[in-house]
């Protein structure tokens, strides 16, 4: 369970130790790490705010999250991200319907250390979900995923299919957890004019 399936998130969000005053770290604080400080600089003046602003504990939990997923994207953003979590997660479910318990093993682990989207996962979100309350979920939400990935891999490996397949929904329901409360709704956008204001 060192993974976090919103450990990018809390990749980005480890950023967030850092802000403008990245080299003035207080002399109590450990120092954030060099990647951080980069993506740091990466985000906008508000998202660097909303970053800063975090608890210091949200903060520790964000780096502790993203420290679990040592693959970096270049590139890819967390939509390509989320794309390939999928794609692993239907190839665990072809795996479980055919049997396969290696196939099933390999792909939760990869779902469970997925890589890390280009700036982290802060930058994806929404200005109103950067604070201590909102992200505060993401150690349970990656519990759920990320955790019941590799617990769905153990059961695999040992054979245990029926195990394995319970796990299924516990992924899926840390899912549509983290997508009800930071997504939003797919396909409505406050910047299209609903037909009735035409």
């Amino acid at each position: 369970m060192k993974k976090t399936s919103f450990t990018t998130l809390i990749l980005a969000g480890s950023l967030v130790s850092a802000g403008p005053a990245l080299a003035q770290t207080p002399q109590n604080a450990a120092p954030m790490p060099a990647e951080m400080q980069q993506m740091m600089k990466t985000y906008t003046p508000e998202m660097r705010q909303k970053a800063m602003a975090l608890s210091p504990e949200l903060k520790a939990t964000i780096q502790q999250l993203h420290a679990g997923h040592p693959r970096r994207a270049k590139e890819t953003t967390l939509r390509q991200i989320m794309h390939e979590i999928l794609s692993e997660y239907q190839s665990i479910a072809s795996a479980l319907a055919t049997d396969n318990a290696e196939q099933a093993a390999e792909a939760a682990r990869r779902l469970a250390s997925h890589r890390i989207p280009k700036g982290g996962l802060l930058p994806y979100f929404s200005l109103d979900k950067v604070n201590n309350n909102d992200l505060g979920v993401l150690p349970a939400m990656n519990t759920a995923v990320e955790g019941s990935a590799l617990k769905l891999a153990e059961a695999a490996d040992a054979g245990d299919m029926p195990r394995a397949a319970a796990y299924m929904s516990d992924i899926m329901t840390g899912c549509v957890a983290c997508h009800q409360k930071f997504r939003g709704t797919p396909g409505i956008s406050a910047n299209l004019m609903s037909p009735a204001s035409k």
